[in-house]
């Protein structure tokens, strides 16, 4: 059974529950302040939204919460985490990600030449990393949309940024349509250090993700000449490979 939080200000828990319904997990949506029954979850997802009104800086004060606290023991104990849009800036600012429990990176405001801010269009991403996770039975270039503000990953850190390459864990990165990773907008919509789109813990059970999964999980909601009908989108494919780890584990 699958936990997907919702705090004040959440608006992605009910396509996110039914993207891990349709990978083949339970799921319910639990609030945010009800920690008591959590430890009866296999794993736990923090969708998108708008977490306390994005106050300060968008997921700061959500990262502050009791029940973050809570999923810092679950991921040690190996539970997966999957943290999307405004679930990645909650992970990050609590330092889950990129995972020595204090605040390494920021997800910061968004720079491209439309926008300083919220922008939201469909995207490519891919995998860059070959180490095996709770989140990477991903294996094609990924149609995938954005929709956010903050979606920036940056730090002033570069031995950081060199000990996420050496351990494998800048999982995903934007690219163009052919795969080739995006070296300036449109391909990269935010302007994101090294196009990074997705970062998981050392250990591979948390992951940080900017793109929305369950926003292409089914074709239909794919774009232009790529739509289809029910078949399953490439977003799924996050929640499938989740699903395996539990599974597995």
């Amino acid at each position: 059974m699958i936990a997907v939080l919702m705090f004040p200000g959440s608006n992605c828990e009910n396509e996110t529950k039914l993207a891990c319904e349709a990978a083949g997990m339970k799921a319910e949506i639990v609030r945010w302040n009800d920690v008591s029954k959590l430890g009866s979850y296999s794993g736990y997802v923090l969708p998108g939204g708008w977490s306390y009104e994005d106050r300060i800086r968008a997921g700061v004060i959500a990262s502050k919460d009791k029940v973050v606290a809570f999923l810092k023991e679950e991921a040690a104990a190996g539970k997966p985490i999957l943290g999307i849009c405004n679930g990645c800036q909650i992970l990050v600012e609590a330092g889950l990600i990129p995972g020595s429990g204090k605040l390494e990176m920021a997800v910061a405001r968004n720079e491209n030449p439309l926008v300083s801010g919220y922008y939201c269009t469909w995207v490519h991403m891919k995998k860059t990393s070959s180490k095996k996770t709770a989140f990477s039975a991903v294996d094609e270039v990924m149609a995938i949309p954005i929709a956010h503000g903050e979606g920036r990953f940056v730090t002033k850190d570069k031995e950081l940024l060199a000990a996420l390459e050496e351990n494998g864990q800048i999982l995903f990165r934007y690219c163009d349509v052919g795969g080739e990773i995006a070296k300036a907008f449109p391909d990269n919509p935010n302007g994101s250090t090294d196009a990074i789109a997705g970062i998981c813990n050392k250990e591979g059970n948390v992951l940080a993700m900017m793109p929305h999964p369950e926003r292409a999980s089914w074709m239909r909601q794919l774009p232009g000449e790529h739509a289809g009908g029910e078949e399953a989108g490439p977003g799924l494919k996050i929640f499938e490979s989740m699903k395996r780890y539990i599974d597995e584990n």
